[in-house]
């Protein structure tokens, strides 16, 4: 089987065109580019959300003590004046 080519897409757009009609592929044409604006918009949103979140993590990571960093001896020690 080959890739389609000019005529199967002409035949293609033909029987699109009989089942509905042409007063009717205006406002699908319409429906289609609003359904993939508001697609494109969310996916946008959701690209913000985890960029907002990557920084808000490293960021509070960043102002975290680091636990591997031995205490002092002078503060683990009792005091010696007592």
């Amino acid at each position: 089987m080959g890739a389609f080519g000019w005529p199967h897409l002409l035949i293609i757009l033909a029987v699109i065109l009989l089942l509905f009609g042409a007063a009717k592929l205006p406002a699908l044409a319409k429906s289609v580019g609003q359904s993939a604006r508001v697609f494109k918009g969310e996916m946008k949103a959701m690209k913000d959300d985890d960029t907002a979140g990557k920084s808000k993590t490293e960021n509070v990571a960043a102002e975290t003590p680091k636990a591997d960093t031995p205490a002092s001896p002078s503060s683990s020690t009792a005091d010696p004046s007592s």
